[in-house]
């Protein structure tokens, strides 16, 4: 039997994405997400979340999101336990992204294509118009 844990929520970034590194170098990205809903008799409740983004995905995110803005993020639950400093067993399920994207509902945006194997920095190049570049990409293939 398989079980399908992935999770769509879209939100508002509640503290500017932290940028990390593993000891083996890996980047990874740290955010809070906040998801509002109202109740059927008004009352508002509000939902808090801890989004973690691996790699370039986290690179990119850091590179690009700051606190307050909207985003939908596409990703998988997943429990964490630890031991505090006092001993005692704390544990949280964060979502583990593997999408996060910006809503364009009340806000525009510009998107800049990476280079491959890059996961960002300054060799990001705006992209102009709706057709890219034949050399990079299979002539089957729409671009974004």
């Amino acid at each position: 039997m398989a079980f399908d844990n992935t999770v769509t929520v879209i939100g508002n970034i509640t503290r500017d994405p932290e940028l990390r590194f593993t000891p083996s170098g890996a980047a990874v990205a740290n955010f809070g997400l906040a998801w509002n809903r109202r109740t059927k008799s008004g009352e508002d409740i509000t939902s808090f979340f801890d989004v973690t983004c691996w790699s370039e995905l986290g690179e990119n995110v850091a590179e690009s999101l700051t606190k307050g803005n909207r985003v939908i993020v596409y990703g998988r639950l997943e429990q964490r336990s630890w031991e505090n400093q006092e001993g005692e067993r704390r544990s949280k399920v964060e979502i583990i992204a593997d999408e996060v994207a910006p809503s364009l509902r009340w806000a525009t945006a510009e998107v800049t294509r990476t280079p491959r194997g890059d996961g960002g920095g300054s060799s990001q190049t705006p992209a102009t118009s709706n057709t890219a570049p034949t050399s990079n990409f299979p002539t089957d293939e729409e671009p974004f």
